[in-house]
């Protein structure tokens, strides 16, 4: 597992343009962009898009692209709605020629009857960060993506991609990465041409399973990034012969994915988190500032119902409620904790300018999961929490919270947490809504025959 850098922050995006010097269609075609994929994603993180050819992106940018927001996935709306109307950030603008040349992908904010559609995702992480900055502050991330290269046989079951990767503790292991090599640098490539600073790619803790880093920026590019190079390593691997999955728990006696995020707040070029002087001036060893240790029981105090946004399916669970794994640990919170630099704790200081939020895995939507963390901490900040003394090594205060068993107790911690529930642009209907979809999806598994059913129950009685 590797611990994010902390260099500069890189530009928003490849080209940073100024929407009224220049146009869409003017970007797309110095860069010899021939299509755009206008994209946004729904609440599951699902990205929807429409191609769009140069010539038409003049109608992209002034508000023509409509799409049917209930065939689009879970975004809040009915059949009977008027269309979302994909309006592109053109800071996010991202050629993609080694997916496909001339093409590119812009991030799109969804509006309706001419304004942004509060249930979008990508338009909840713009209300939090607008009202961090009524606070004087704004977000810097860093995402860890973990992920999977898979195959399906024939009989529907999984198998790793590289046959000859299962060694049950093969994290780190050289010979594993040397043979991703094709994989693993035309990602980082990809990266690097996007001019996202990767720094690091590693073979992670389980059989075929592997991650990528790069330089963390402001909140919402990062977002956007997660998105995008969700996107780059579905289609990468698709073209030999894999699947890239980023399902927390694909097997059941290997490590789960991750997606943690790295958090700090900043006023201007002032970063905020660290207190000054050495690291005993805090009183707790962690050389933090008062207001990162309310930023850190902001999130503690709604652990629970913050699970509901950072492990978000049925399949989360199995990953946060194993024992263990093949290689001897899960590197899976299971209560709401923090400390130093030490990777049990839901949260882990590494140093004094960020905190590291682990309990998050591979299906968490990154504009809900940072929204919802960011909220969280903020609420902290304005009630000047206290979360008492970091925890020792492998330890937790006996008064943590323990983290939801299963989606459905998720579900039911996030309707009995007001702020959380309010936290989705302001407007506890749509934290409502989420949950009534989440609670369906936990029901729609609940109440299949599983072969595990079969096995313990055919002959009990």
């Amino acid at each position: 597992m590797t611990s994010l850098a902390t260099p500069e922050v890189q530009a928003a995006g490849p080209v940073a343009a100024d929407a009224g010097r220049i146009s869409l269609a003017d970007i797309a075609k110095a860069h010899g962009v021939r299509f755009l994929l206008a994209t946004f994603v729904d609440m599951t993180g699902k990205p929807c898009a429409k191609l769009v050819p140069v010539e038409a992106a003049d109608e992209l940018e002034n508000g023509a692209m409509g799409f049917a927001g209930y065939a689009a996935g879970l975004i809040g709306q009915k059949p009977q709605d008027s269309d979302l109307i994909a309006v592109p950030d053109l800071a996010s603008f991202t050629p993609v020629p080694f997916i496909k040349e001339g093409l590119a992908i812009i991030h799109c904010d969804p509006y309706v009857d001419g304004k942004p559609w509060p249930y979008a995702p990508r338009v909840i992480l713009k209300n939090t960060l607008a009202r961090l900055a009524n606070n004087g502050m704004q977000a810097k991330v860093g995402a860890e993506v973990e992920y999977f290269l898979v195959k399906k046989n024939d009989d529907g079951t999984l198998s790793t991609a590289d046959a000859r990767d299962d060694s049950p503790r093969p994290c780190y292991d050289a010979r594993g990465v040397t043979r991703m090599y094709d994989h693993l640098t035309s990602i980082s490539d990809a990266i690097n041409g996007l001019g996202w600073g990767n720094y690091a790619n590693d073979h992670e803790d389980a059989a075929g399973q592997f991650e990528q880093n790069f330089n963390y920026a402001d909140a919402l590019t990062t977002a956007d990034r997660v998105v995008t190079l969700r996107y780059i390593l579905n289609i990468l691997a698709e073209q030999r012969g894999m699947t890239a999955t980023f399902m927390p728990k694909p097997f059941t006696d290997r490590t789960g994915t991750g997606l943690h995020f790295h958090l700090s707040l900043w006023s201007g070029t002032e970063a905020l988190f660290p207190a000054g002087g050495s690291p005993d001036d805090d009183g707790r060893g962690l050389g933090i500032s008062s207001l990162a240790y309310s930023f850190i029981a902001g999130i503690l105090d709604h652990a629970p119902a913050l699970q509901a946004f950072l492990a978000p399916t049925v399949n989360s669970y199995k990953r946060t409620g194993a024992t263990t794994s093949s290689s001897g640990a899960t590197w899976s919170p299971r209560k709401a904790s923090f400390g130093g630099n030490d990777r049990t704790h839901m949260i882990r200081v590494p140093d004094n300018k960020r905190i590291e939020l682990r309990s998050g895995d591979g299906s968490a939507n990154p504009y809900l999961a940072i929204a919802t963390a960011i909220a969280a901490g903020l609420d902290g900040v304005e009630k000047a929490a206290d979360p008492g003394a970091p925890s020792g090594p492998g330890e937790s205060r006996p008064d943590a919270h323990l983290l939801p068993a299963t989606l459905l107790h998720a579900v039911e911690a996030l309707r009995k947490d007001p702020v959380i529930l309010s936290s989705l642009s302001g407007d506890a209907r749509i934290g409502a809504y989420y949950a009534d979809a989440k609670e369906e999806e936990f029901l729609s598994w609940h109440n299949q025959v599983s072969d595990w059913e079969i096995r313990t129950y055919l002959t009990s009685i």
